[in-house]
């Protein structure tokens, strides 16, 4: 058990220099993801995101994160391979198949791999609110991990 003051309870709290959150295609959670840690961080951590596949734009990701004033509309999606630098602390993979993905990464260099296991929003059908509460829920589901463990002191609210 580790307690509060611990070298190990220190360190799991220590911001990272560079982040990257991965997901199966870089137009949804992932994202989201880095979005709100850009948010909460600023500039104390460089955040990028990106997916297996690159995807495509989604509009409901653009509405329900600007109900809480991160813009998100100028994100264009792209691969892990299409990375320009991989010189990351950490990779938060939100889906098994980037958790694989990033596993791999692992390989060439040295980089801690968590795995975030997150609904995947656009599988939910039926009416706008249905899809955009599942969408909500997605986001706030992140935000709080987020904020959990990347404290970043004097952080904006949700």
């Amino acid at each position: 058990m580790v307690m509060p003051g611990d070298r190990a309870s220190d360190e799991a709290r220590e911001l990272p220099g560079a982040v990257l959150f991965a997901c199966s295609m870089n137009a949804v959670r992932s994202p989201m993801a880095a979005a709100i840690l850009r948010h909460l961080a600023g500039r104390k951590v460089y955040v990028a995101s990106a997916g297996v596949r690159a995807g495509e734009p989604d509009p409901f990701v653009i509405a329900v994160m600007d109900e809480i004033g991160i813009d998100v509309s100028e994100h264009v999606p792209h691969t892990i391979d299409q990375l320009h630098d991989t010189s990351f602390d950490i990779v938060v993979s939100l889906s098994p198949e980037a958790h694989h993905q990033a596993l791999e990464l692992t390989r060439t260099m040295a980089v801690d791999v968590v795995y975030w296991p997150t609904m995947d929003p656009t599988i939910i059908q039926g009416s706008r609110e249905q899809i955009l509460d599942a969408y909500r829920a997605c986001r706030d589901n992140l935000f709080k991990r987020i904020k959990e463990r990347f404290p970043v002191p004097g952080a904006p609210p949700a």
